[in-house]
């Protein structure tokens, strides 16, 4: 007889996230196991992507601590890209002027120890671990269905491609957690089947996901569990049946007052907060196609337009 040891993957415990005088998550306790696909929903200004940026080290949590595998993670992103956590972001962060195979590259650089010297000297530890970087490249291209158009340009491919190529630059990091932040916004239905079905091959291949998502036949078709947000708590965690049989959350996403709903006032400046620090967290320069340019704190989106990975504004 066989027996399927569960470990626990990621733990997030009291965590709680202040700007100034105002708490955008309050003491949200999470765990994802191995083999798991963790939803976590709620309506638009309920503290998701805030959540995630603490879990990935982009936040400093006010209060709480955040764990993978037994560690205590820092707050550094790279650190925790490192330890073996990697995310996606609700806009999409690819380097527009570089081609499919060298975006997934980008992805390898925590898994890759040669230094400066090596890659002038190009000697022959460089060149074997250049192949092997190009090979697992390949692989992931292969994975998700691009390997075909591993030399095209990014920026050229159709927006659901792109929604993929994404999720291949996470997994060259070799995450064992994967966090995704809204993967089929912007998709069409056959685009979100096909999505579906990639991150249950991601669960196949052994890594645990965490997913927000505003698409709920989506989520609960995918998760094995729920947790929703409202305000910046949890306000309810289980599987997909007893989520949607939960009266608070009916009332959360119609917009119906339950007991200790904050008002629409809150509601506002709990989002500008957010907004605010997240404007003075962001750097002068954006990342563009310069060496040594790091995907996933700040970027540009596909227009141009300087992105932050906020919450979205559409339900």
């Amino acid at each position: 007889m066989t027996t399927t040891t569960t470990t626990t993957v990621l733990e997030a415990s009291g965590v709680t996230m202040r700007f100034g005088g105002l708490t955008a998550v309050r003491s949200v306790d999470l765990t994802v196991n191995s083999g798991e696909i963790v939803g976590l929903i709620g309506p638009n200004g309920a503290g998701k992507t805030t959540f995630f940026n603490c879990l990935t080290g982009l936040y400093v949590p006010t209060e709480g601590k955040v764990s993978y595998k037994g560690t205590v993670l820092p707050a550094k992103p790279h650190l925790v890209t490192d330890a073996g956590i990697a995310r996606t972001f609700q806009n999409i962060r690819l380097f527009a002027n570089m081609t499919v195979l060298e975006n997934v590259l980008v992805g390898r650089h925590t898994r890759t120890k040669e230094g400066l010297w090596s890659a002038l000297l190009r000697g022959p530890g460089f060149k074997k671990a250049e192949a092997a970087s190009h090979a697992r490249a390949m692989e992931l291209l292969e994975f998700i269905g691009l390997a075909h158009k591993a030399d095209h340009l990014s920026r050229n491919l159709p927006y659901g491609e792109q929604r993929k190529l994404e999720i291949a630059r996470a997994l060259a990091s070799e995450p064992g957690l994967l966090l995704l932040d809204e993967p089929t916004a912007g998709m069409n239905p056959q685009e979100t089947r096909a999505a579906e079905e990639l991150v249950f091959a991601i669960r196949d291949q052994g890594i645990a996901v965490l997913v927000i998502e505003h698409d709920m036949r989506f989520i609960f078709n995918l998760c094995d569990r729920v947790a929703v947000l409202v305000q910046g708590e949890k306000l309810v965690e289980g599987t997909s049946e007893v989520v949607q049989a939960d009266e608070r959350v009916v009332a959360a996403y119609l917009g119906t007052p339950f007991e200790g709903a904050p008002g629409a006032a809150e509601v506002a400046e709990v989002e500008a907060a957010e907004a605010e620090a997240e404007a003075a967290a962001a750097p002068s320069d954006s990342p563009s196609d310069e060496p040594g340019a790091a995907p996933g704190t700040t970027g540009t989106d596909n227009s141009g337009t300087r992105t932050t990975g906020s919450e979205g504004k559409s339900l």
